[in-house]
């Protein structure tokens, strides 16, 4: 699957490595700031399983 990627995108290789390295950064900023988020507010997922006094 990347390296699908890398051969589709435009440019000699030192422009691929760095146009994938701005695709992978939207994507991390994209889960950072959206997808993590909305998964943390519509499941229950910090349930603790030990009581604390």
């Amino acid at each position: 699957m990347y390296a699908w990627i890398f051969r589709h995108l435009p440019g000699p290789t030192w422009l691929k490595v760095i146009e994938a390295l701005i695709i992978i950064g939207f994507i991390v900023y994209g889960l950072l700031e959206f997808g993590f988020p909305w998964i943390q507010e519509n499941f229950d997922l910090v349930d603790n399983t030990v009581d604390t006094p």
